[in-house]
């Protein structure tokens, strides 16, 4: 075994694990970081929980895993992202100031190593942060409270009159920046999970999906993180929280423990979550090398 969890959890500030993102608590073991390292010797190969399996037959990220610094009091996990230009991340989990920049000169170093066009320190931090900035990670707990349905003026994209649907397309192109255009691809393929839509005038104007409920690394059944949109001309009118409703009951009444999601911090969908209860588990704040 490589890692001491005796190591690592004293410095595991937030949730998060590197090339899987934000986890459930109750999976963050010691075994998870392990899983990452052994995903390194099998080339883009994905892990049997990863929720990236969704949208592709090989991983992207992977742990630079000769490049690791595991010590007492701090762990850089450096990762390489052959997408684009390439990208070099270190996580870096350490209560002292300056983890950060020995994370950012190892991201440089390894950029360099590896001919990557960017380099990238990746800081979780801890839910009691001051003015945090970045992404905030939050939790649905399924389990806790009932999740009513908002009622039809949400529906799978199917079910909509055709004339409806037809209008789908159009709208995931205006929202290509949310990831909607994205989505919509493979909504055609037949790749995907249910996608909810609300309509405004026989047009789409939001909508959020794909609806899938996955189990996690303990075998606790998550429902996976969506796309989410609202026209910005439609905004305003309560429909974004009558999709996220409609989503979160959709997750529950198939069985889902809990969702963790990331959110833009102050965004409108941080906002939403907030207001909806959820609980924010830590931080996740990255910066240039």
């Amino acid at each position: 075994m490589f890692f001491r969890w005796d190591w690592l959890r004293p410095v595991l500030t937030a949730p998060i694990v590197p090339t899987l993102g934000p986890v459930h608590p109750h999976a963050l073991t010691v075994d998870l970081f392990e899983d990452t390292l052994r995903a390194a010797v099998t080339d883009r190969s994905f892990l049997r929980y990863d929720k990236d399996r969704r949208w592709s037959s090989e991983k992207d990220e992977t742990v630079l895993r000769g490049d690791v610094v595991h010590q007492p009091d701090h762990t850089l996990i450096p990762t390489l992202t052959r997408r684009g230009r390439g990208t070099v991340k270190v996580f870096a989990y350490g209560h002292r100031g300056s983890v950060v920049d020995e994370a950012a000169e190892l991201a440089a170093k390894l950029a360099a190593m590896h001919d990557a066009g960017n380099a990238r320190v990746v800081r979780p931090l801890g839910p009691e942060t001051g003015f945090p900035l970045g992404t905030r990670i939050q939790l649905q707990d399924f389990t806790a409270r009932p999740c009513p349905n908002p009622g039809d003026a949400v529906r799978p994209v199917t079910v909509w009159p055709t004339a409806v649907q037809k209008t789908f397309a159009p709208f995931a192109t205006a929202m290509a920046a949310d990831g909607l255009a994205f989505l919509h691809a493979h909504m055609e393929a037949g790749r995907c999970g249910p996608v909810l839509a609300a309509a405004v005038q026989d047009r789409v104007v939001g909508a959020i999906g794909p609806m899938e409920v996955r189990p996690d690394a303990t075998g606790c059944p998550q429902l996976m993180p969506q796309y989410f949109a609202v026209l910005p001309e439609a905004r305003g009118q309560g429909l974004g929280r009558s999709l996220w409703r409609a989503a979160m009951h959709w997750g529950q009444s198939h069985g889902a423990a809990y969702q963790v999601l990331q959110t833009e911090v102050g965004g409108a969908s941080d906002r939403l979550c907030q207001a909806e209860r959820l609980t924010s588990l830590g931080f996740s704040h990255t910066t240039p090398a």
